[in-house]
Order: C-alpha cells, then structure tokens, then sequence
C-alpha cells in the first residue's frame, strides 16, 4: 500500500507539474522568461497600490486609472501597507537592464520592479493582460500568477498614421496609442502633411490649415480638417503617459501640393500627374519658409526627432528641368541631375533640423543625400530595392525596418479582400508579419548594429472611416508587437495564434471591428454602423465561440 501511495503521488505530483508549466503565458508579446507559479492573487477594491518608490508614482497612478477603466476596481494608492498588495519599485541596484522589469506573483503579492520608470510602465502592461483576460467574479479577480522576467529585442518598435490622406481627429488617435501601449509599442509615427491635406496648424503661416487642410482622398472638397496646436499639446501629453514618442512628418521636398495650394510663391511645380508636387529648391525663400515651419513643430513635439520625408520626390519634379530658379542653383552648385538636386535640398533641410537639436529622419531615397550618419535615421520601405537597405547599412545609418511587404498595413491581408492594397498579387497576412524580420535581412552587414527596430505603416488613401483603420490594425498589431518585442529565437507562430485567440476577445469588447483570422469570411472589410448593429450573436460571444474552437 505505500508503494501504491508512493505512485499515486508521483503521478499526482507529475501531472500537476505538466499542467502548470504547460501553461502558454497570456501576454503579447510573449516575455524572454515565463513561468507560471501555482497561486491566485485575489485583486478586490481592497488592494492597495503600494509605491515603493516616489519616482514610481506617475506609473502607480496610471495603473490605478487603468484598473477602474477595464475593471471597474477602485484601489487606492499608498506608500505602505499590509498584504495582498501591488507592489511598485525602481531599483538602481537592480540587475535588470534598462527598459527590462520584473514581475512576481503569488497569493500575497504582486510585484513589479525595474531599473527606470519605463520599464516599470511595460510591466503594469503586462499585468494589464492578465487583469482584462481575467473574468471579474463578485467584484474582484482571481489572478493565475506568474513570474516574468523580460526586455525588448528591439528599441524602435512603431506605428505610422498617415492623416493627410484622410483625417480621423483625436480620439481616433487616442485610441491607437492606448493599444500601442497595451502591447509595448513605443514609436507614434505621424504622417502629418502630403499631397491631399496639410494637418498641422502652424501659426506663422495659417494658411497652411485653412487653405491646405481643405479635402481629403475621397472628397477634395470637404471642410478642412486639422489638428490645433492645442491638440498637438493634448495628444503629445496623452502618448508621453504612455511612453510613447511621436515623431512628426513633414514631407519635403515632394508631396507638397497641399502646401503649395496655401502658398503657391514657395511651389517648384510638378508634373502632368502630380501637379504642383514640390517645393522649390533654388529659391533661398523656401528654406526661411521650411525652417519656421520646422522651428514650431520642434517647439510642439519634444521627442527631438523630426520626419523630412524625402520620398518619390521624381513623381512630380519635372518642372525643374525648366524652372528659373532650379536652373540657376544647378549651374552655381555644380548639379549636374534632379536627383543631385533633391540631395542638396535634403541637406539644406537637414541642417535645419540639426540646428534645432533633433535627430533627423527621412524615407530611404535620402541614403545617397550624403548626410551625416551621426544624428540620421533612415527608414528602409522599398521592399522591392534591398540594395537600398544594404546601401544604408554599409554607409552606417542607423536603420528602421518598415518594408511594404510585409509592413504596410494598408495592404489587403487576405486574398479575398479588396478594400486596401497589393503589391502585384503580395499582400500582407499576419502569418507574414509575425514572421518578419527575416534571418536574412538581419544577417546584413552592420544590421545587428545598426537596424533599430521595425514600424508598421498604415497609409490611408484606401481607408476612410475609423472601422477601416481598425480592420487593417487589428490583429495585425499583435503581430508587430511580438515581432518586435520578443527574442526572435523564442518565436513561435503557433503559439502566438492559442495567445492571440483571448486577446480577439478584447478587441471585441472594445468595439473594435476587426480582421479575425481564423474565420475570414466571419467580419466582412467593411460594415456599415446600421449593418454593424444587426450583427447577432454579437462580437463578444461570437469570439467566445471562436475561443472554445480555437481551444
């Protein structure tokens, strides 16, 4: 009988170690180290938030917000007390590198700890998905525990919003950043200005708005529409809560016809296709003109990066060849091409942008603009021209990897699909995106040094209302943020997919209207709000239905 007994618990004992830590973490993106710990955490309106550290106190705040928001949960916030408790703590003695954090669990205590107060933000985040993957039961949660050490692969982890093609406002911006945030993304970049609308006041030149804001893709005639100053202010704030840097995009020196409708004086010309697409590099007015553009966009945004653009600039310079004033610059610098043209309106630009202390960026047509390597930032796109990425590597710019394919979010993600774009017959499934960057890619010379993360480009010529933005984005950004979150040794898409099945639930409870990928032909592309509200069953428990299938 005890030999029996003796069995009886090993087996016991066995099988409760294989249902443990055969447990797949809930977090996107995945943590470098995960381990569940066989303990619930009771989390009521009882449970303090202690701050162990007073410079912990903007994240214990914020976390303090979140709880109430997506739980309905009051804590407070308190410098001591007793046990069960959130724990909150920065260490400078701490093992734990920069941006990396540290969270335990168990029955008494929920612990976070990091060296800096960023690191300490990306662990309440991943507390967060545990807390809203958990179901509130006679007001409290009943938290499975976990020990989690991580850090990020990359350090430039973005998202791009192009809203000069078609405007969305705020909220709609708000919203991207609180899921930005929610799966560790840091980089907001904002394609503020191009061809169809200028979307940034600038007060020394109201034209811009008032005149360059009229239109969108759609309509070319609709009410300008732009963002103040003011609500520069208020967004910047709202994305420096969550750790998230908002570079902002002026494109120059093509995709400027909105501009020049405002000011026509500043216009290079353009061509039959793209009239009025340039501004003019041989007059001295236009880098005055540029710069005290530039000089309140800096004064707005204190990140100290600046997007130029610089991209397919040859669409629309065909007016140069006859231009008066290209012309004289050509034969007093010695510029024998329109490319070597655009080059040195780019270091023009550039210089401009140094003088005002911020890093420079731009799209990956400025790699042979001769630019300072130091303070330069390129974004490689061209999918189709790696000789571009490999150009900019070997030159020693610091490199952000957003390629159309398989990165341009407003690409079709299934071959179904036709609201959105192909590149030839490619599109972008998330299968691809999880997948990226490819070993190859990385195996470039200088890449482990100089690629400093990747970014997902959401262009919107195709996407015009915020269900369309939400459909290209979701889940898609799951994708992205693992992929650039995560070690890529660690990658698993399968998985990924058991992980990414709850977190379609809350994307449902959000109200998000979203690509499923397990269903396809489940959401159509698009809905319109009255066909929206005749969906039954509805979002939520079509996605529990999903959730027991997928199990």
């Amino acid at each position: 009988m005890r030999f029996e007994a003796f069995i009886f618990i090993v087996l016991f004992l066995t099988a409760r170690i294989a249902t443990v830590y055969g447990k797949e973490v809930p977090i996107i993106p995945k943590p470098l180290v995960s381990t569940p710990v066989d303990e619930v955490f009771v989390l009521t309106r009882a449970t303090p938030i202690i701050i162990a550290d007073k410079e912990a106190e903007k994240t214990g705040y914020f976390l303090q917000k979140e709880l109430l928001k997506h739980t309905g949960i009051p804590v407070t916030i308190q410098d001591s007390g007793t046990e069960p408790a959130i724990v909150l703590s920065l260490s400078t003695d701490s093992d734990l590198a920069d941006k990396a954090y540290r969270l335990t669990m168990d029955a008494q205590q929920i612990h976070i700890m990091s060296s800096d107060d960023e690191g300490l933000f990306l662990g309440t985040m991943s507390l967060m998905q545990i807390i809203r993957q958990t179901d509130l039961k006679d007001s409290a949660l009943h938290l499975a525990c976990w020990h989690i050490e991580d850090k990020p692969h990359f350090e430039w982890r973005g998202v791009m919003l192009d809203e000069s093609r078609h405007f969305f406002g705020k909220e709609t911006v708000k919203r991207i950043l609180d899921w930005m945030a929610f799966y560790k993304l840091n980089r907001f970049h904002w394609h503020l200005t191009d061809q169809t609308g200028w979307r940034i006041e600038i007060k020394q030149y109201p034209k811009l708005t008032l005149v360059g804001g009229i239109g969108n893709h759609s309509n070319p005639l609709s009410t300008a529409a732009y963002y103040t100053q003011e609500d520069i202010t208020e967004i910047v704030a709202y994305a420096t809560e969550r750790h998230i840097e908002i570079i902002p995009e002026i494109d120059m020196p093509g995709h400027a016809t909105a501009a020049n409708m405002a000011y026509p004086e500043f216009s290079g010309g353009g061509s039959e296709r793209y009239p009025e697409f340039t501004f003019n590099p041989g007059k001295e007015a236009v880098y005055e003109y540029l710069t005290n553009i530039l000089r309140e966009v800096d004064a707005l945004f204190p990140f100290q990066k600046i997007h130029l653009g610089g991209d397919e600039v040859h669409f629309g310079n065909a007016n140069w060849k006859v231009d008066i004033s290209v012309q004289r610059l050509m034969r007093e610098q010695g510029l024998e091409t329109l490319k070597e043209v655009e080059n040195y309106f780019i270091r023009r630009m550039a210089d401009s942008v140094f003088s005002l202390n911020n890093e420079v960026m731009a799209w990956d047509e400025v790699v042979g603009a001769d630019l300072p390597t130091k303070g330069t930032t390129v974004l490689w796109w061209r999918h189709d021209k790696p000789e571009e990425l490999r150009k900019g590597l070997d030159r020693g710019f610091n490199t952000i990897l957003c390629p159309r394919i398989p990165l341009y979010f407003d690409f079709v993600q299934d071959s179904s699909h036709t609201i959105g774009r192909k590149w030839q017959k490619a599109f972008v499934p998330i299968e691809a995106v999880y997948g990226f960057p490819s070993k190859e890619l990385m195996d470039y010379p200088n890449a482990d040094k100089l690629v400093k993360g990747i970014q997902a480009n959401l262009w919107t010529e195709a996407l015009s209302a915020d269900e369309h933005i939400e459909y290209m984005l979701f889940p898609r950004i799951t994708a992205l943020a693992e992929s650039a979150w995560s070690d890529p040794k660690q990658k698993d898409y399968s998985k990924f997919t058991k992980r990414l099945a709850n977190h379609l639930v809350l994307f449902a409870r959000a109200g998000l209207y979203y690509f499923d990928p397990f269903d396809p032909k489940k959401f159509p592309e698009y809905l319109s709000p009255v066909q929206r509200n005749n969906i039954a069953p509805d979002f939520e428990e079509l996605m529990r239905q999903e959730q027991k299938s997928t199990d």
